[in-house]
């Protein structure tokens, strides 16, 4: 049984994890807090993947006061050794007293055996604590360890009437600025930007993150330590050639492709060759799968209608994030998502809203699946 103290500890290392949201990629997002007689002794968080991990920090803060601690750990520590020691070990040798962590973790290489090495040691160790909200702060990772694929995000904007362009295709802006910051923070927190050929000949974007269009966030990271996502274009038929602004910007680009590109791409540049899904097109399925076997937990979808209802109607989704703006483009402007026609209301797909906010002028859903009964 846990008490308020234990939850009053948890909320801050939970809070501590947090900080990481930016910079920890592939690693999950880790806080810890070292308690002794009540006070508050050591606190650390997970920074960067190849540095050291939230235990050790606040382990260093704490120094020989650890031992006889307590240690709150937002996920179980780990067990073997990566790019640093196992903190489970580390945890032993300041000898800590007991520790609390909120979850297993479901990464196959610890799953419970961290926990285990403590209590062989001798020390009480206990999860469960705050697991929901543990959960929250890892969902990309917890995904990917328990079903072998990213988290996907497929992010929308649209008017009041759900349109996205002018038939001539002018759509520059629908949303306001604060909108568009926010995306640039959905960017900030993806590991992945997808997007499709047809939008980048359309638009010709730079699908990176910048740093001066993060509004509130740019406090929160320097600009030369901001993580740029991976931009994966799916580009099935080899359309796309330099110059683009995709080359000229940051972050690394993945170009997912059938066919073979006539011209050479900068070095930097990764082509893939993708599984066609039988139709002559990029495998969705394959795709994502590919993007986790390269460690990528949080995968934002920005694309047209094709490409973003592709991954709706096939089920590859995890969240809708639709931005409304309280405008209205007319019947004949562009829709939203082009998904199959439904002969019944039995075929309708409904959603279930996870968060509804205002955004600026505009509105901001956030959707998931509705859960069957």
């Amino acid at each position: 049984m846990f008490s308020c103290d234990d939850a009053r500890h948890m909320a801050r290392a939970l809070e501590l994890a947090r900080k990481g949201q930016l910079t920890t990629r592939p690693n999950p997002r880790v806080g810890c807090v070292l308690v002794k007689d009540g006070a508050v002794i050591g606190e650390g968080y997970h920074m960067r993947a190849g540095g050291p991990h939230a235990e050790v920090h606040a382990l260093r803060a704490a120094g020989d006061a650890a031992r006889g601690a307590t240690a709150y750990v937002t996920l179980e520590p780990c067990s073997h050794y990566g790019r640093t020691p196992p903190c489970s070990q580390a945890l032993i040798d300041a000898g800590v007293a007991r520790v609390v962590a909120a979850m297993v973790d479901p990464n196959p290489q610890v799953a419970g055996r961290g926990l285990k090495m403590l209590v062989d040691a001798g020390i009480v160790a206990e999860h469960g604590l705050m697991a929901a909200e543990a959960e929250a702060v890892n969902p990309g990772f917890m995904k990917r360890m328990r079903t072998g694929l990213p988290l996907v995000r497929v992010k929308l904007a649209s008017s009041l009437d759900g349109r996205t362009a002018l038939a001539n295709g002018e759509s520059k802006w629908i949303t306001g600025p604060e909108a568009r910051a926010d995306v640039q923070r959905l960017r900030a927190i993806s590991d992945a930007v997808i997007t499709g050929a047809d939008s980048v000949l359309a638009d010709n974007p730079s699908m990176n993150v910048r740093h001066g269009e993060l509004g509130h966030w740019q406090s929160r990271i320097d600009a030369d330590a901001l993580m740029q996502p991976l931009r994966v274009v799916v580009d099935g038929r080899a359309r796309l050639a330099p110059p683009l602004k995709l080359l000229e910007s940051e972050g690394p680009l993945m170009l997912a492709t059938l066919g073979d590109y006539p011209a050479d791409w900068p070095e930097a540049v990764s082509v893939w060759q993708a599984a066609d899904n039988g139709a002559g097109k990029v495998d969705l399925t394959e795709l994502l799968k590919e993007l986790a076997r390269r460690e990528m937990n949080e995968v934002l979808v920005e694309a047209g209608s094709a490409l973003a209802g592709a991954f709706i109607a096939q089920g590859l989704w995890d969240e809708l994030w639709l931005y409304q703006a309280p405008k209205l483009m007319g019947s004949e402007a562009r829709g939203l998502v082009a998904l199959p026609a439904c002969e019944n209301m039995a075929q309708v797909a409904s959603l279930s809203v996870k968060d509804v906010r205002r955004v600026g002028a505009d509105l901001r859903l956030i959707l998931t699946r509705q859960e069957k009964v």
